[in-house]
């Protein structure tokens, strides 16, 4: 999915995300996308949130998703880091509307078996709601939402130790390569001289 774009994902527009959500039919679902678009964190530690990562134990969102150390990516050195993102008060209000369907533990069970849903499971339904919303020729994959939100909050003007700490990058060098800058973004900098 990520045709002519030199191996990166595709920056998505708040447009996209809206087409590609409008065309995912569970409300699980959409769910998935909510967070990978509220939170910035990778597909694969998503679909390893269990239900208490999520939620108080009375049912209500939490202010903090927390991303166990053990469902993340390892930094060059081999570590693994639990992270936390405060939670969108949009994303709250799609956590208060779900109600996790098992007592399996996982916020998105797989429907026979233990354990949560596949990353490939998750690939192919945004693959499939990305090619019903006409956007399949745009590169768009799962890294896409993670992409996505460093950019924006880049073009929000937050500064990268902050975008840092959020994501939880631990190194600048690094995060800069997920930042996507257009010729519009440099001509809107250098009038602002």
């Amino acid at each position: 999915m990520k045709n002519n774009r030199n191996g990166e994902a595709a920056i998505l527009t708040q447009t996209d995300y809206s087409k590609i959500r409008k065309q995912i039919r569970s409300r699980k679902y959409k769910l998935l996308l909510d967070i990978a678009w509220y939170t910035g964190e990778r597909w694969g530690a998503i679909v390893q949130l269990q239900i208490e990562d999520v939620y108080n134990s009375n049912g209500t969102p939490r202010r903090y998703i927390t991303y166990r150390a053990v469902t993340r990516k390892a930094t060059p050195d081999g570590k693994r880091k639990t992270r936390q993102v405060a939670v969108h008060p949009v994303l709250s209000e799609a956590l208060r509307l779900y109600t996790p369907e098992s007592d399996s533990g996982w916020l998105f069970p797989r429907r026979e078996g233990n354990g949560p849903i596949t990353l490939r499971w998750a690939d192919m339904i945004l693959r499939n709601a990305v090619q019903k919303a006409g956007l399949d020729s745009k590169g768009i994959s799962t890294h896409s939402t993670r992409r996505s939100f460093i950019t924006n909050l880049a073009k929000n003007g937050i500064g990268l130790a902050t975008i840092k700490k959020i994501t939880g990058h631990s190194d600048l060098k690094v995060l800069s390569r997920y930042i996507e800058v257009s010729d519009e973004d440099t001509e809107r900098a250098i009038a602002t001289l």
